[in-house]
């Protein structure tokens, strides 16, 4: 039954293709391991426990790792995206665009100037 509840964690985590996945249930709670590519991705696991089962669940024991702990994430621009539209998409503030520019100087001369299938380095705040 606990496994059913956290079904959209599972969900989520083979989409974010979560490496060395393991998931068993022992005494009515689910034991979740792996390791996300990302800290965004990690936190978007978690995130998606709380919102299934509260700020702090008793029912679910959850150890995931960061196999790339050098950047938050990495995006992959699409057309009509802006800095400040990526800013607000992981950070929830459109102002911090500029976190993301310097991150990514060595491809960008402009922070208005960003183009569909550039790769950039989302860092940590």
């Amino acid at each position: 039954m606990v496994k059913e509840k956290y079904q959209s964690v599972l969900n989520l985590g083979e989409k974010l293709k979560i490496q060395q996945g393991d998931v068993q249930v022992k005494d009515n709670k689910l034991k979740v391991r792996g390791v996300a590519n990302t800290q965004y991705e990690k936190d978007l696991l978690w995130d998606e426990i709380k919102r299934v089962g509260g700020e702090n669940p008793s029912d679910i024991m959850a150890d995931i790792k960061v196999a790339d702990t050098s950047v938050y994430t990495r995006h992959t621009v699409e057309s009509g995206e802006s800095l400040s539209k990526i800013a607000k998409q992981y950070y929830g503030d459109p102002m911090k665009y500029n976190e993301i520019f310097k991150a990514n100087r060595d491809k960008l001369k402009n922070p208005d100037l960003i183009h569909p299938g550039q790769e950039l380095v989302i860092p940590h705040l």
